[in-house]
C-alpha cells in the first residue's frame, strides 16, 4: 500500500498548536471489488446451477422421443387358435353381400384411376352412399369446379370443407406432375409412398388405393370398424376404453400383419367393414343374430 498526497501541505504559523488535516488517498494494487463480487456471484449461481441441475436429473428422467419409441422392437402378435374358424363365420355372414359397403365402396368403382382416391377422402367420415352418389367425378371436372361448390356437393361427409380442398390440390398437382413427364393421360401415382405425398392421403387411403386401383396389396387397410372387430375378437389388444385418444389403427394393421396370411390382406377391410355396417355395430352389436357368438370371446359384452 502506498499514500499519495493530493497536493502540498500548507501550516499557518498561527495554527501550529492545532491539529493539520491532511487529505489521503489510498491506491490498491489488488483487483477492482465490482469485478471480484461478480465473479463470486457467477461461481455461486454455477454451483447452485449446477445442483439443482442433479437434483432433477434423479427425480424427472428425460422423455424418450417418439421416434425411439417406435423404432423400439416389437415382440409379433402370435396366430389367434380359433382364427379360421371366426373368419369362416364372418364370410357366411357376408355372403349376401348387402353391406353399404358391398354398393358403394372404392372397390365397386368402374373407373380404376382418379375416382377410387377420390372417393376415398369423401367416404372418411362419411356412409359410402354419399361418396358414390354424384357422377361427372373427373380430373377436368375437378379442375374447372369451384371450391366452394364442390364443397357444397359433398357437404353429406364429414369435414366437407378440407376434402374439398384436398380435392383439388390433388387434381392440380397430378396434372401438373402428367405435364413434367410429358404423358397425355392423368392418373394416380403407383405407389404408395407417392399416394401417402398427396393432400389429405393417410396410410389407411394410401393401402386401400394401392389395392382397389393398382391391384397390389401393401397391407391391410384399417378403418374404425376393422380396428374395433379386431380388438372384439381378441385378434389385437389396441383398444384402450379409458383413453380413446390413445388408440392407434396404425398398431392394429401391424399386429393384424404379424400372423395374418397374405392371401386376406386385401378381403379383410370389406369383410369386416360390412360386418361392422349390419351386424357387429359399434353401439349395440347385435351379438343374438351373429353366428360366431359361441366363439366371440366379446359376445354380449360392452366392453369395445
Amino acid at each position: 500500500m502506498r499514500l499519495r498526497s493530493s497536493g502540498p501541505i500548507y501550516v499557518d504559523a498561527s495554527l501550529e498548536s492545532k491539529p493539520v488535516v491532511v487529505k489521503v488517498e489510498v491506491e490498491r494494487e489488488s483487483a477492482p471489488l465490482r469485478p471480484s463480487r461478480r465473479v463470486k456471484t457467477e461461481e455461486s449461481v454455477g454451483v447452485k446451477r449446477e445442483k439443482v441441475e442433479k437434483v432433477e436429473g434423479h427425480a424427472a428422467p428425460k422423455k424418450k422421443t417418439r421416434r425411439a419409441i417406435e423404432a423400439k422392437k416389437r415382440a409379433p402378435r402370435r396366430e389367434p387358435s380359433n382364427w379360421r374358424e371366426i373368419l369362416k363365420g364372418i364370410e357366411e355372414m357376408r355372403a349376401n353381400k348387402d353391406a353399404e359397403v358391398d354398393k358403394y365402396g372404392c372397390e365397386v368403382f368402374f373407373d380404376e384411376s382418379f375416382p377410387p382416391h377420390v372417393s376415398l377422402p369423401r367416404a372418411h367420415s362419411g356412409d359410402d352412399e354419399q361418396s358414390n352418389e354424384r357422377p361427372g367425378l373427373t380430373i377436368e371436372s375437378m379442375l374447372e369446379i369451384d371450391q366452394q361448390e364442390l364443397a357444397q356437393l359433398i357437404r353429406p361427409v364429414g369435414f366437407f370443407n378440407h376434402k374439398a380442398k384436398y380435392i383439388k390440390q390433388t387434381a392440380e398437382i397430378l396434372t401438373k406432375q402428367a405435364e413434367v413427364e410429358g404423358r397425355d393421360i392423368v392418373d394416380i401415382p403407383n405407389t404408395y409412398e407417392g399416394l401417402v405425398a398427396l393432400p389429405g392421403v393417410g396410410p389407411k387411403m394410401s393401402t386401400l388405393v394401392m389395392n382397389c386401383a393398382w391391384n397390389n396389396t401393401v397391407g391391410i387397410c384399417v378403418d374404425t370398424h376393422v380396428h374395433r372387430i379386431s380388438n372384439r375378437l381378441k385378434w389385437v389388444k389396441t383398444w384402450n376404453k379409458n383413453n380413446p385418444k390413445s388408440q392407434n389403427p396404425e398398431k392394429t394393421r401391424a399386429e393384424l400383419e404379424d400372423w395374418l396370411p397374405k392371401e386376406h390382406w386385401g378381403p379383410i377391410n370389406p369383410l369386416l367393414v360390412g360386418f361392422g355396417q349390419t351386424i357387429c355395430l359399434p353401439r349395440g352389436p347385435r351379438c343374438n343374430e351373429c353366428k360366431i357368438r359361441g366363439i366371440c370371446p366379446s359376445a354380449n359384452s360392452s366392453a369395445i
